[in-house]
């Protein structure tokens, strides 16, 4: 008895280890996360979005680090300017132009309260990669987006404000999405 009562004296010393640090993680690192900011500066230069895709995000920019999302074939990368949110997102692609800027316009219009705006324009970055623009609107705040595809891969682009905070970055952030390329080259 002498021996199993020991054994069960280690086990029960190692469950309680066990649990003591399965608890410290469940609780710490959650507050850690927390306490770390989703907002970070972008450097100068290119940005990986995913997919073979990259920009050169507006000076000043930040990432939100919970919803950006790069990856070999798609990516997603969230930049806020001042107030306002711009939005790239890549995916696997093998229409035209036309099918990808249906889906978009599909896509915005799918929220609540958003409807498109305007008519469209094309659009083409500085690498020579063709693509269409135009307007939304939503409750309280206005919009863009672009749509870019070729190469087996689709390219959109949404730009969210306020009217203020949009007429103020837009500027930068037209400029910033003439530097969009993608490593395929042009569509």
């Amino acid at each position: 008895m002498r021996v199993a009562g020991g054994t069960l004296l280690r086990n029960l010393a190692g469950s309680i280890g066990i649990l003591a640090t399965v608890a410290g993680l469940a609780i710490g690192l959650p507050a850690l996360d927390n306490a770390l900011p989703a907002q970070r500066p972008v450097g100068s230069g290119s940005y990986p979005v995913g997919g073979g895709v990259t920009v050169t995000p507006p000076p000043d920019a930040r990432l939100d680090v919970t919803l950006t999302r790069p990856g070999d074939t798609r990516g997603t990368a969230v930049f806020l300017v001042g107030s306002v949110r711009y939005v790239i997102v890549v995916t696997p692609f093998h229409g035209t132009l036309p099918e990808a800027t249906e889906r978009l316009r599909r896509k915005i219009t799918a929220v609540r309260g958003h409807e498109i705006t305007g008519q469209q324009f094309p659009t083409t970055t500085a690498s020579g990669l063709p693509g269409v623009q135009g307007t939304y609107a939503a409750p309280g705040r206005g919009g863009r987006y672009l749509v870019f595809a070729g190469d087996g891969v689709a390219i959109e682009v949404t730009v969210a404000g306020t009217a203020p905070a949009l007429r103020d970055a837009l500027g930068a952030i037209e400029a910033s999405t003439k530097t969009i390329a993608h490593r395929g080259g042009t569509a």
